[in-house]
């Protein structure tokens, strides 16, 4: 088990941590989430340079980073649909969910032809990124009462996230077309 794959696995066990403190009753709990929910997003960047700087690449932590990623961002999303309790918040929330499972299972699928960096994340990819952790660490961070501006500023973030969510889809399903509409008898045989 190397340290890549270690610092992937902390992100998983942060959620459980992530939730518990989250619901904590105490004024604290909501910024200490959030500082728990900023290391887990620390790691996602780390655990990937590790890999890459010391060599330590592995199918374990190329399955289990983005699976990590998203089981982060995805429970980090419902505690704040019910913590910020709008229409719009609840779309865009649901939006960035569905939008991780449909990508998630495209990926794989294309991984199944041999085809998986057709797939792979893009540059808007990571801004799409950038926008979503941010959003939830300062929608996470701010009593809404107290700082009324931070809350429209998570807003703004987390709609632009899910704006290039949309995109980055898009931009997914164009580039493996090819392989969804090929003909199955065109298909190499094992």
């Amino acid at each position: 088990m190397n340290l890549a794959n270690q610092l992937t696995l902390l992100r998983v066990a942060l959620i459980p941590v992530f939730v518990l403190v989250f619901y904590l009753p105490y004024k604290w709990s909501y910024i200490a989430s959030a500082l728990i929910f900023s290391v887990a997003a620390a790691t996602d960047w780390l655990d990937g340079y590790i890999a890459r700087k010391l060599n330590q690449s592995t199918p374990f932590g190329a399955f289990l980073d983005p699976v990590a990623d998203k089981l982060m961002v995805a429970t980090a999303l419902v505690l704040l649909v019910h913590l910020h309790d709008h229409r719009l918040f609840t779309i865009a929330a649901a939006v960035i969910i569905g939008r991780e499972i449909a990508v998630s299972a495209l990926r794989e699928w294309m991984a199944e032809l041999g085809q998986r960096n057709s797939v792979a994340v893009s540059f808007v990819g990571k801004i799409k990124t950038t926008a979503q952790m941010a959003a939830i660490i300062v929608l996470l961070a701010f009593d809404v009462r107290e700082f009324p501006i931070m809350e429209t500023i998570g807003y703004v973030l987390l709609y632009i996230a899910a704006a290039l969510t949309l995109w980055t889809m898009v931009l997914y399903i164009r580039a493996a077309w090819p392989a969804l509409t090929a003909d199955p008898g065109d298909a190499p045989k094992d």
